[in-house]
């Protein structure tokens, strides 16, 4: 039985490790080669940029989604253009206040990408409040950018060892066939809102300090770009990580799931994240600790592989902080 566990656990480690969505962060280190160093919370590093202003912060972020996504469900991309940026904002712990989004295509894609954009900023309760639209025959591209306001960032520079990783999922639902994305949102439907404002509540109490939305780049691929900011690692426990029926473990783990987000709770925090969770009928676990090995380790039944190794390949290439 042992035998077949490590199998298994070495199969999905494959899996995560040739996954083209974690590959394809390495170009992120490009924008540091031509802008320069970076603190990573005002940007570029985490998942939006904290800006101060006269009266407080506000946090900014974008998202361009890949062409033959939008060319083949542009209604879909369109609700993705939004969601993406949601998820981004409260994962700073912002309030999200706007979308402003870029459309290039025929009018046919553009109305569609249109549509899902009036539908996501319905179900998320978030206004499109203005953007470009080119009319454009050839390939087509959507890109989106949200703001949302900030009393107290969730920022990965808070990242220490010693605190609790809890990952957040709303699970309910069905794998696209086509892209590796999970749409709970079809199941939630406007519960939705009110799903992702309990990060920015959470953020005000500090029961968690920081987080990351599970993007593209999968679980372990996001838990990678939250912990190489200070070279941290954490030993993820597969057995009760939150994972919807009839999904195998290698799919989830390589997925862009609508709603799925990492914590970092300080110690003595746990119940009160899970709480707020579950409270909403999401599903929350504490699947491991934080520590100081640059590490990112997977456990499934007893058996232990590593699947990122920070400590000899960064993840986006941006210049990294010594502790």
């Amino acid at each position: 039985m042992g035998g077949v566990v490590t199998s298994e656990l070495e199969e999905i480690v494959r899996a995560v490790v040739a996954h083209p969505g974690l590959l394809a962060k390495t170009d992120i280190g490009l924008v540091g080669e031509v802008l320069g160093d970076t603190d990573w919370t005002s940007g570029p590093g985490d998942d939006g940029a904290v800006v101060t202003t006269s009266t407080g912060a506000v946090v900014a972020c974008g998202e361009a989604l890949w062409p033959p996504f939008v060319a083949r469900d542009p209604w879909g991309a369109g609700f993705a253009a939004v969601l993406a940026n949601v998820n981004d904002v409260v994962a700073m712990g912002a309030l999200p206040l706007g979308i402003v989004n870029t459309v290039a295509a025929s009018e046919a894609t553009a109305r569609a990408a249109l549509e899902g954009m009036r539908h996501a900023s319905r179900l998320y309760r978030v206004p499109i409040v203005g953007g470009h639209l080119t009319r454009h025959d050839g390939e087509p591209s959507i890109s989106a950018f949200g703001l949302g306001e900030v009393d107290a960032p969730l920022s990965m520079t808070r990242v220490a060892a010693g605190q609790s990783l809890v990952v957040a999922a709303a699970t309910d639902g069905a794998m696209r066939a086509d892209f590796p994305f999970f749409p709970a949102f079809e199941q939630r439907g406007t519960r939705c809102a009110d799903d992702v404002r309990v990060l920015p509540a959470l953020a005000r109490t500090g029961a968690c300090v920081a987080a990351k939305d599970i993007s593209m780049a999968g679980l372990v691929g996001s838990l990678a770009m939250l912990l190489e900011w200070g070279t941290f690692g954490v030993e993820v426990d597969l057995d009760i990580l939150p994972t919807p029926r009839d999904v195998a473990p290698a799919a989830w783990l390589t997925c862009f799931p609508s709603f799925g987000f990492l914590l970092c709770v300080p110690d003595g925090r746990e119940d009160e994240v899970l709480a707020a969770f579950r409270e909403r009928d999401l599903e929350a676990a504490v699947v491991g600790r934080i520590d100081d090995t640059g590490r990112i380790g997977l456990r499934r039944g007893g058996a232990t592989a590593t699947a990122y190794d920070l400590t000899h390949r960064a993840v986006t290439r941006l210049p990294r902080t010594a502790r």
